[in-house]
């Protein structure tokens, strides 16, 4: 029998020699509360120093994904009550108050040091990336050591669907995708199959999703670069690998370029045409912020594009767009956010920049 430890909505198990991590809330396809990302982080830790565990796996219960990502309905009423009382929603009509504290910033400071917990685990860190894996799911899977991915999965990094900027170092991984495709993922939010993510150096290795539990079973007893080859399968092929117009639109460094780009070869590649149309979707503000925040990260380790999204995150707290996204997206989901502004060409540089500049009083602690 192994030892296992349940803490709020997730698992925690020794089975053999291997620590496994269940994200155990089916019903809310495992998104990710603040109680989960600190037991998550803690026992990590704790299973560092252990020496009867040597890898650690983690895992989603249910059949419909590992995580889609943290838990923002909560946040969204967090926004209500703090911006409702100071008046409204502070971006990018005013200048932000840093005064009053959101709860939600403790949540992304805890979710933020456990991502680079697992950056920087010593052991094994195996992620079971079957069906989606959005967001904060990106967070708990993408930077371990082996990343698997099944015919089911689905990844990518909507941020800006609901008026953020790509997270939990995210702008890390997407900034060193090969060629523009990790800029184009991240500011349009798309959904990746197993074999654009693999592509995209987002996931490892390909295997069947019923092997998962045989797979799964071996670990307890054997190590994974000993096991993991047996259930490895061929992948298909990545239809953005192929995409060879990506790299020749987002080849431009200012976003107005890239989307002019864009419209000029939609005359004859439709794909550019339909992405153009996307991006004039989301929210305008985030997407250029995400546009150059993945830029800045290729230049960063992982703990500075962690502090650079952490920055990022403290003012779209205090946005009208954050609340505007996920009000539209999760709450009364209608699907029709009001952006504010509303257009893309409405973005100038000061308010980009707005979201780099430093946050007064807000120091992010990851060790």
């Amino acid at each position: 029998m192994g030892r296992e430890t349940y803490t709020g909505d997730v698992a925690f198990e020794v089975r053999g020699h291997l620590g496994i991590i269940t994200l155990n809330r089916p019903k809310a396809l495992n998104s990710l509360t603040q109680l989960m990302v600190e037991s998550i982080r803690i026992q990590l830790q704790d299973w560092a120093d252990d020496d009867e565990v040597a890898q650690v796996l983690i895992r989603g219960a249910g059949d419909r994904g590992l995580c889609a990502g943290g838990d923002v309905a909560g946040i969204y009423w967090e926004m209500v009550e703090y911006q409702d009382r100071d008046g409204g929603p502070l971006l990018p009509d005013g200048e932000p108050a840093f005064g009053v504290e959101f709860p939600a910033e403790q949540f992304f400071a805890e979710e933020y040091a456990m991502n680079l917990t697992i950056a920087e685990y010593p052991k094994p860190y195996i992620a079971l990336m079957d069906g989606v894996v959005l967001g904060g799911g990106i967070g708990v899977s993408g930077h371990g050591s082996h990343r698997v991915v099944t015919e089911r999965s689905r990844i990518g990094m909507p941020e800006t669907t609901i008026g953020l900027s790509p997270d939990v170092g995210g702008t890390y991984l997407l900034g060193r995708a090969p060629g523009e495709l990790g800029v184009h993922a991240g500011i349009t939010g798309i959904h990746l199959s197993a074999a654009d993510g693999i592509h995209l150096g987002l996931a490892d290795t390909y295997v069947a999703s019923e092997s998962l539990e045989d797979l799964t079973q071996a670990l307890t007893t054997q190590p994974v670069d000993e096991v993991l080859p047996e259930f490895a399968q061929t992948c298909g092929p990545s239809a953005l690998a192929e995409a060879d117009w990506v790299d020749q639109a987002y080849s431009h460094k200012n976003f107005t370029d890239v989307l002019a780009a864009l419209d000029e070869l939609a005359e004859s590649i439709p794909e550019a045409g339909e992405t153009a149309t996307l991006l004039r979707s989301k929210s305008p503000t985030m997407v250029k912020v995400a546009f150059d925040a993945i830029h800045r990260a290729r230049h960063l380790s992982v703990e500075e594009a962690l502090a650079q999204e952490f920055g990022v995150t403290m003012h779209a707290l205090r946005s009208h767009d954050f609340r505007e996204g996920i009000r539209a997206q999760l709450i009364d989901k209608d699907r029709s956010p009001q952006w504010r502004p509303a257009t893309l060409q409405e973005v100038d540089e000061d308010l980009v920049a707005h979201y780099f500049a430093d946050v007064p009083g807000r120091a992010l602690t990851l060790r």
